[in-house]
């Protein structure tokens, strides 16, 4: 299978299965029209005739031909497909990570919060070091040989919980060189509590901060909002600029915004963000029903499309400045990329990852919290559900026939199975506004990582790309 797409004048071929991607010429990418995988290794006449009426040379057509059928038999187009091959190492899997909701209340009422500004739909209540215990006892007794552990603090706030958080870190510190294991955590935080304490804390324990910010003033503050609908964004830029600052440079952060329907021109928070001084940035869609004057629709998608190639050449015309930033929804690894079991499933919901709230029940993952027919069980009874776990850990790409001829679906990997369950009823059937989005971000970032490559490569070919004009490319 292959994906032909054009972005910014430049011709890019995926090669589905192999995940080879090659910028080519305008006569290769019409010939490829005509071309599948029983090509021959003779141009067939009918080819070249119909090329030569559009005014090509027949050097050009048969050199074009045959760099083409060289990519054919080196396995780099029209490759065969490995899907049967990931499928054995579909597998129930220890646990390794898990979303700690230590706080179902929150001091912000983000009017298009999925976690019902922060309650879950529950009562609003924080966790006790009794069940916190419990859960990090649990990750630890269910982690098999797994060394590396995860534990995110969520909510809700977390940090409104802030002293359990301290208690959490020591207790699983202490157990460190006894189990032979490593703790890695994470937070999610609005922001507004933030102190020089808890700033020095985070960026000494935390592997990865995530810091809650929607870009402009006006539009973090149209949704952003305290109980009295006070916008967050002047109490809260300038702390986590200090957060960054005094980061350690190899230790994770990102911003985290949201685009709605109200700021489709999301690229140009991004822009101010990166001018805020920062480098890391995720500003993902709102997932919701189409109820809400903010709700992303059908319609949306081709003024979407534009945004994401805008923000595109905003990173290659940043590349190599001092306002070189990272969007980690246009990040394509085109060398390696991600290891099998990962080709297959989109997260390791259910399965390797789960979900723990105040009053200890278990859920898949933090955005199941309040399904309760997937309560996977509880903490404190010291029940837990594992043919609920087999049945998360069987659910992967190859089961989801949207996925089936979809090009994206080695990147995607059959995307968010708590979306499919929300929005459309099912855990096999994936939300359309998603996939469609997805898609254009998947051909997006192949364009970048292959951009990214070039100029690894040659500096010149990065100025290449920077300039945007139509050329004549090469395969590569």
């Amino acid at each position: 299978m292959i994906h032909k797409f054009l972005i910014n004048g430049f011709n890019f071929i995926l090669d589905v299965n192999s995940l080879c991607v090659h910028v080519v010429s305008d006569l290769a990418y019409k010939m490829l029209d005509f071309l599948n995988e029983n090509m021959l290794k003779t141009l067939p006449d009918v080819i070249l005739g119909h090329f030569k009426s559009l005014g090509f040379t027949e050097n050009e057509i048969k050199d074009c031909y045959e760099q083409l059928y060289n990519l054919k038999i080196s396995d780099k187009l029209f490759s065969k497909s490995f899907d049967e091959e990931l499928l054995k190492y579909e597998k129930n899997l220890p646990i390794k990570s898990m979303c700690l909701n230590i706080s179902h209340d929150c001091n912000l009422r983000c009017r298009y919060c999925f976690a019902s500004t922060g309650d879950f739909g529950l009562k609003r209540k924080l966790m006790s070091f009794e069940v916190s215990i419990k859960a990090i006892n649990f990750l630890l007794k269910n982690s098999g040989s797994r060394k590396n552990l995860e534990v995110d603090f969520f909510g809700g706030e977390p940090l409104m919980n802030f002293n359990l958080i301290k208690k959490i870190v020591n207790y699983a510190r202490s157990l460190e060189k006894k189990i032979q294991k490593k703790f890695k955590f994470t937070i999610t935080t609005n922001g507004v509590l933030l102190d020089d304490e808890k700033i020095d804390f985070i960026n000494k324990e935390m592997s990865n901060v995530v810091l809650s910010l929607d870009g402009r003033k006006e539009i973090n503050d149209n949704f952003r909002v305290d109980s009295e609908k006070n916008g967050c964004y002047a109490k809260i830029v300038g702390l986590f600029q200090k957060l960054v600052r005094k980061r350690d440079v190899r230790k994770k952060y990102y911003i985290r915004g949201t685009f709605t329907r109200h700021n489709l021109d999301f690229a140009e928070d991004v822009r101010h963000l990166v001018n805020l001084g920062f480098k890391y940035i995720s500003i993902e869609p709102v997932v919701c029903d189409g109820s809400f004057d903010y709700s992303i629709g059908r319609s949306d998608i081709s003024e979407i499309k534009k945004e994401y190639e805008k923000l595109t050449r905003m990173l290659i015309q940043n590349m190599n400045s001092e306002k070189e930033f990272v969007f980690f929804q246009l990040i394509a690894d085109l060398d390696v990329g991600p290891c099998a079991i990962k080709r297959m499933r989109s997260c390791s919901c259910g399965n390797e990852y789960i979900a723990v709230t105040p009053e200890g029940d278990i859920y898949p993952c933090h955005q199941f919290v309040g399904e309760n027919e997937f309560k996977m069980g509880n903490l404190l009874a010291e029940v837990f559900d594992r043919n609920m776990k087999n049945k998360f850990s069987r659910i992967n790409m190859s089961q989801k026939l949207a996925c089936k001829g979809c090009f994206a679906k080695y990147f995607c990997s059959g995307g968010c199975t708590a979306n499919s369950w929300k929005f459309q009823g099912n855990l096999l059937k994936n939300h359309e506004i998603s996939c469609q989005l997805q898609k254009i971000r998947t051909e997006c970032a192949i364009a970048l990582a292959s951009v990214k490559k070039l100029s690894n490569i040659n500096s010149e070919k990065l100025e290449f790309f920077k300039n945007f004009k139509k050329h004549k490319t090469k395969i590569i």
